[in-house]
């Protein structure tokens, strides 16, 4: 097939996979009005990509690729390896910089009607400084500070394991704006729910977890790492029993504080088990990365479940959760 071929069918408007739908059961998230409890994790969604397959407006929010002050080109290869379960992933934030994103993605998403979450990343605190000062006044209707992601050389996941960093962090983010903050948890803590004390003492709206578990692979024909970065994130089904419990954790350390779960969901059942372990809402990512309609799917089955459970949908139309 020729290249220009491929750009006209690249360009044709595809048939959604999945036909609008009148949500019933929607849900609150520090003040957000989500139309339905299921999101996309950040780095799992592009509406260029997405969009060919669903309409994204449909979706409780849509989280955003993590955004930094300039391009990133990320990790070199190979960045991606199997694992029983899962897949481990080195990318290491590859984006094309906050001013690109306000000028493409983000008008792009909010047009289409989207609930938006731009993802903030950076390697220090004046990289977070300059993007949410870059977001403050956007269209974006929550910030959500990654910092947690194991895949980059420094800042990152070292702000979110240690609660002295993330408070001093949140200290110069929180006079930046107005937008609901929501900081996303890493697993690889000795306590999660002492971190997220400190991101809502530092002034964090929400909290969304959980980012990556540490992993790798070997190749066994060199012994050597398969990731070119050595150690990579885990995610898919196999982290799912760990997101579950930090969670019920992080419920119950912070009885009032919205929680966004995160972590091997691939069902609408998986999605309301993190729901009764006292989450808000819940955002699919390592499915959506085999599935790309795995987002909408899920919030579809979930709808289903949720019919069943009006004690449930009661407490989520309010912004309340089940524990």
């Amino acid at each position: 097939m020729s290249n220009m071929s491929v750009d006209m069918e690249m360009n044709e408007t595809p048939t959604s996979v999945y036909e609008p739908h009148e949500w019933k059961h929607g849900t609150v998230v520090a003040g957000i009005s989500w139309k339905n409890p299921v999101g996309t994790a950040s780095g799992t969604f592009q509406v260029d990509a997405c969009g060919r397959f669903y309409d994204v407006s449909q979706l409780g929010s849509v989280t955003t690729k993590g955004v930094s002050p300039v391009p990133w080109l990320g990790n070199p290869g190979v960045r991606t390896a199997e694992c029983p379960g899962g897949t481990v992933n080195a990318v290491g934030l590859q984006n094309p910089g906050v001013d690109h994103y306000l000028d493409y993605d983000l008008p792009k998403l909010k047009k289409l009607g989207a609930t938006v979450i731009a993802n903030v990343a950076g390697h220090c605190d004046d990289d977070y400084a300059q993007v949410v000062e870059k977001l403050a006044d956007s269209n974006a209707d929550m910030l959500e500070i990654n910092v947690s992601c194991p895949n980059v050389t420094h800042g990152g996941m070292s702000v979110g394991t240690d609660p002295v960093a993330l408070s001093r962090l949140m200290d110069r983010l929180r006079p930046l704006t107005n937008k609901p903050m929501i900081v996303k948890l890493t697993p690889n803590v000795t306590d999660i729910a002492a971190i997220a004390k400190s991101a809502v003492e530092g002034g964090a709206d929400a909290l969304s977890m959980i980012n990556t578990l540490v992993g790798m692979r070997i190749d066994i024909r060199t012994g050597e790492p398969i990731i070119a970065n050595r150690t990579g994130g885990v995610s898919g089904p196999c982290v799912f029993p760990v997101g579950l419990a930090c969670v019920w954790r992080v419920r119950t350390a912070l009885p009032d504080v919205p929680i966004i779960g995160i972590g091997g969901i691939d069902s609408g059942k998986k999605a309301l088990e993190y729901l009764y372990a006292g989450a808000n809402a819940v955002e699919v990512g390592g499915a959506a990365l085999y599935d790309p309609t795995a987002p909408i799917r899920v919030a579809l089955e979930l709808e289903e479940l949720l019919d069943s459970r009006p004690q449930l949908t009661e407490k989520l139309a309010k912004g309340d959760t089940w524990r």
